[in-house]
């Protein structure tokens, strides 16, 4: 008779880790291309230079007032060729309600961070083997952003000429705006496109759906995003298309990520191996994996 053999659900983790060790290899450049168990101290160095240094270089982008403002103009003309541009009535009815707009105005200014930080610790804590895949799909998303930023200024439809947006931070004296108030000196006022509210927010919405078990929580992963897009626009700091370039963003960190390592961050293995001491590994031969050498038994 036959055997056959059954994959039973608690092995498959184990096989897909093995699938990825394989296609990996041992070569350098295969190791860093294999998902490891992250470094507590490593994430927390690494994410605060690179918020830093993504500060840096776009507030250091040149203020390019006049272009920024034509290119605004285009924007505009171009939503009411295409009939989307609502921007101006949203912005004004919510206005009208105050408790509303307060509350948008310190959404804007505060979830950004601590969404995207939560989603981060909570990867790290709990999906070990796909937070480094993950988190180089937000790095790539942010830096190419920064190219936008460079090449195409575009000013945001509160500072538009004659548009007739309401600065809902400057009206309602809200906190927490880098782009209105006495903060506006420390931010690029024209770096609009693409919006890293959305593509961001769209990164922690997508990794909420794919990888969490409750269903209330998957439904919030899809709602933050939905509602960052009202909140960007209600505001007046983006356009529509903005949210457009923040997602097309996002698309090449997954592209990134995809090439990177081999899948998709959400398909690579949940969990890792704990990390050897590279000591260790070095000093680990033939024999000593196998206990020294093996006496033949006699006949």
């Amino acid at each position: 008779m036959s055997e056959t053999t059954v994959t039973k659900p608690e092995g498959r983790e184990a096989a897909l880790q093995e699938t990825v060790a394989a296609d990996t290899g041992r070569g350098p450049l295969r190791r860093l291309r294999t998902p490891q168990r992250p470094r507590f101290w490593f994430e927390i160095l690494l994410i605060a230079v690179s918020y830093w240094t993504y500060s840096l270089i776009r507030n250091a982008v040149p203020e390019q007032k006049a272009e920024a403002l034509r290119n605004a103009d285009w924007i505009w003309r171009a939503e009411h060729h295409v009939g989307i541009a609502v921007e101006e009535s949203v912005n004004h009815a919510v206005n009208s309600v105050h408790w509303l707009i307060v509350g948008m105005n310190y959404y804007y200014a505060t979830l950004h961070f601590i969404v995207t930080l939560g989603v981060l610790v909570w990867l790290y804590r709990r999906h070990p083997g796909r937070y480094a895949a993950t988190r180089l799909v937000l790095f790539a998303t942010t830096a190419v952003a920064l190219v936008g930023y460079y090449l195409y200024p575009l000013a945001p439809p509160r500072l538009m000429r004659g548009g007739g947006f309401i600065d809902t931070v400057m009206v309602h004296q809200t906190w927490g705006s880098m782009a209105s108030g006495d903060l506006k000196h420390m931010s690029n006022q024209y770096a609009a496109m693409p919006s890293m509210h959305i593509g961001w927010s769209v990164w922690c919405g997508l990794t909420i759906f794919a990888l969490a078990r409750v269903p209330w929580a998957r439904v919030l992963g899809l709602l933050y995003p939905a509602l960052t897009l009202v909140v960007i626009v209600a505001t007046a700091n983006h356009f529509w298309l903005d949210a457009v370039g923040g997602v097309l963003c996002l698309a090449f960190g997954f592209t990134v990520a995809r090439l990177w390592y081999g899948r998709q961050p959400y398909a690579l293995p949940r969990t890792v191996p704990a990390r050897k001491p590279d000591t260790a590994r070095a000093e680990d031969g033939p024999g000593a994996r196998t206990g020294g050498p093996q006496r033949s038994a006699a006949p």
